[in-house]
Parts: structure tokens; sequence; C-alpha cells
């Protein structure tokens, strides 16, 4: 269980499918300053596309640091495309993706500091090993 006392933390996210659409997972993970996981969840979100499951898994990751008390967040995602929809560089054409940034965007005040930043995949690898064991496990 994470340190009561935890109010500044990371938060890798990762969502993936496989087909797309198909067989979804998503996964976050929960870390201090000094990169040390504080905590880690991985779920199966069924049929969707490679996008919905990366804004699926963000979501459970922001209302679980929501429900830890953290209040400053910085949020890593190797989904570039998510991260400039956050930033609203990029439009939001899917009609699917719509109501998941909104979702997004209602939790940001619950946090008085919240960045997100594009990372490559290997520097989320944690969430991304653990959408695959889901994946991988349920034969997909």
């Amino acid at each position: 269980m994470p340190d009561a006392e935890l109010k500044t933390a990371k938060l890798y996210t990762d969502g993936g499918s496989r087909s797309n659409p198909g067989h979804s997972a998503g996964a976050y993970v929960i870390c201090n300053l000094e990169d040390n996981v504080v905590e880690k969840s991985g779920f199966y979100l069924g049929q969707m596309t490679n996008n919905q499951a990366e804004y699926r898994a963000l979501l459970k990751g922001l209302q679980r640091c929501r429900q830890l008390g953290i209040k400053n967040l910085s949020v890593f995602l190797d989904s570039e495309l998510v991260v400039k929809q956050l930033h609203r560089i990029y439009k939001i054409k899917h009609p699917d993706l719509k109501p998941l940034f909104t979702q997004v965007k209602q939790l940001e005040p619950a946090f008085e500091q919240i960045s997100y930043l594009h990372v490559l995949r290997g520097l989320n690898a944690e969430a991304d090993r653990e959408v695959n064991r889901i994946l991988d496990a349920r034969g997909h």
C-alpha cells in the first residue's frame, strides 16, 4: 500500500490492443519521484481500439492517483496521439475518443498540478509489460 504522505508522484500508463480493434488491456504504474514503484495494476478491457485502451488506462491511473490523495502528478504515456490530444495540439476525430478525453479533463481539477509527457516505449516498459502479460495470459 502506498505511503499516505505521497503527494507528488509519477504515473506511467499504457494501453494496447491485439489487432486494432481487438482484445485490449491497460495498465498503470504509480511511482515516487525516485521512480520506485508504489503501486501498479493491469486490467483486461475487452474489444476496443488501441487508442481507446490508452485512454482507459490513463483514466484508471488518474482515478487511482486521486483516491490516493496525490496532488502533483507527472503522467508519462508512450502514445504521442493521446498526449497531443490532451494538449489540444491534435483534434479528436474519432467519436469514441471524445467522451474518454472529456472524462480525463474532468479529473484534472482533482490535482493541483498535472502534466502529460510523451515518452518512448522503452521508458514506459513496466506498464507495457503489464499490458502484454494480461493479453498473453488471456491467450490473445
